[in-house]
């Protein structure tokens, strides 16, 4: 992970955006709507890194008793703390964000006593998959007010994609709708666009 982190910083001159999401099944909807976003962002020259479904299961639950931390955890809060606008995706279970991705922010507590605390004044896409839209919807919302709760900005678009009985990506993880495509490429946009002017400011 740490290998990775220092790759993504090449080309420090560019924003930085950071992708937290996934789940624990390889190749999910939610980890596959993220890596697109990311892509696109990519192609539009931003730098980016991605947390996905098997680096946040390796995650330990979070205890913030302990000032202890595995490399995972030191890797993620580090991406954070020099990103310039962020990604996140969840699965809705049960109306909610998943457990295995709110440990991850969770995590981002780390980050109370930073001169920018948590992501204060950062830029915040939000990506929501689950088996009908009810579930999409409360936890898109739950997601935007966990952003608002980081000092954050929810991007004005969340996507929110009901995936009951439909397959949105093939098995290469391509995105096969798209209008889907269209709505991660527009929240990618988004999150750069604000990324690009904070990344400007700080380095005045």
């Amino acid at each position: 992970m740490s290998q990775v982190l220092a790759t993504s910083h090449v080309g420090a001159n560019r924003p930085f955006l950071v992708g937290i999401g996934g789940t624990t099944r390889p190749g999910s909807s939610t980890e596959n709507a993220l890596r697109a976003a990311l892509e696109h962002a990519r192609t539009k020259g931003a730098r980016t890194i991605m947390f996905g479904g098997s680096e946040l299961a390796a995650l330990p639950a979070y205890s913030p008793e302990s000032q202890e931390r595995t490399e995972g955890q030191r890797a993620l809060v580090e991406a954070v703390r020099h990103a310039d606008g962020l990604l996140l995706a969840s699965p809705g279970y049960h109306g909610g964000v998943s457990g295995l991705v709110k440990n991850a922010i969770d995590l981002l507590e780390d980050l109370r006593a930073d001169t920018r605390v948590y992501i204060d004044g950062r830029a915040a896409g939000c990506i929501v998959t689950a088996a009908g839209w009810q579930g999409c919807n409360t936890t898109l919302g739950a997601m935007r007010s966990i952003v608002h709760a980081l000092r954050g900005w929810p991007t004005p678009l969340g996507v929110t994609l009901n995936t009951a009985g439909t397959k949105l990506f093939d098995t290469d993880g391509e995105c096969t709708n798209d209008a889907v495509q269209q709505s991660l490429n527009l929240l990618a946009e988004q999150v750069l666009d604000f990324a690009q002017a904070s990344h400007l400011a700080r380095s005045l």
